[in-house]
């Protein structure tokens, strides 16, 4: 699948470490309103330790399914139960 997002695909972007070394699926994603920073997470509670700093397009090349929320504004984040499941999209 073709990259979709507006922004540059090497923009950082924020993943925790249970996604990166233990496959677990993305289930919550932040698009923060204070600096636009992208981050996926597996909607479990973190610590700062476990978070890594990747590329969208890592993010993007490893779940093709964040793709339906490029359109999603700052200030807004989106979750889903399952890998399989809809994003819903919130505002904060």
């Amino acid at each position: 699948m073709e990259y979709t997002f507006y922004d540059d695909p090497d923009t950082a972007a924020i993943i925790c470490c249970h996604i990166t070394e233990n496959k677990s699926p993305i289930l919550y994603v932040s698009h923060d309103e204070d600096d636009g920073m992208w981050q996926f997470l597996c909607g479990k509670e973190h610590e700062i330790d476990e978070a890594r700093l990747v590329s969208l397009q890592w993010v993007f090349d490893l779940d093709n399914s964040i793709s339906t929320l490029k359109d999603m504004p700052c200030g807004c984040y989106a979750e889903r139960i399952t890998q399989n499941d809809d994003w819903v999209i919130r505002k904060r």
